[in-house]
C-alpha cells in the first residue's frame, strides 16, 4: 500500500464517524493496536522534544525501508503517533521526506486538538522526516 493510500485509508476510517467524541474514542483505540515499543527503547535520546506527553519513537532501516515503533504515556498522543507510525511505517526515507500528510487537515485532526498537542503532532511529524533524512544521508 503507497504512502497516500495509506492516508486515503485514515480518511475513509475517519468519515464513518459523525462527531469528535467518537472519532477520539477511535484514536484511542488506534493507541492501543499501537505495536509496543522495546522497553529498552525507552530512552532519552528516542523522546520527541516539544510533545506535552512523553513520546518515544525508534526508527530503523530494513531493506531500504523505514520501520519505526513508538509509545507515550497519554493515551490521546499514543493514538496520534500511532496514525503517523501506520502512515509512515515500511516507506522508503525519500517518500517519507517528500509526503505531504494532507490527511490530518482532511479529518480535522488538528483543529481538535489543544494548541499544545498540536504543537507535539508537529513535533512528531518534524522527527519522523529528520530520522528519514538522517537514513538518506549516511
Amino acid at each position: 500500500m503507497t504512502l497516500e493510500e495509506k492516508q486515503q485509508e485514515i480518511i475513509d476510517d475517519f468519515a464513518i464517524y459523525d462527531d469528535w467524541m467518537e472519532k477520539y474514542e477511535y484514536i484511542i483505540e488506534l493507541g492501543k493496536d499501537l505495536p509496543l515499543i522495546d522497553s529498552s527503547k525507552k530512552t532519552e535520546d528516542r523522546l520527541i522534544e516539544g510533545c506535552q506527553s512523553r513520546v518515544w519513537l525508534d526508527a530503523s532501516i530494513e531493506n531500504d525501508r523505514v520501520r519505526l515503533t513508538a509509545d507515550s504515556d497519554a493515551i490521546i498522543t499514543k493514538g496520534i503517533i500511532g496514525l503517523l507510525v501506520r502512515v509512515y511505517d515500511n516507506e522508503s526515507p525519500e517518500d517519507i521526506v517528500k509526503s505531504n500528510l494532507h490527511f490530518i487537515s482532511e479529518i480535522g485532526l488538528q483543529e481538535h486538538l489543544s494548541p499544545t498537542r498540536a504543537n507535539g503532532l508537529a513535533s512528531m511529524v518534524k522527527k519522523i522526516k529528520l530520522l528519514a533524512l538522517s537514513a538518506i544521508a549516511k
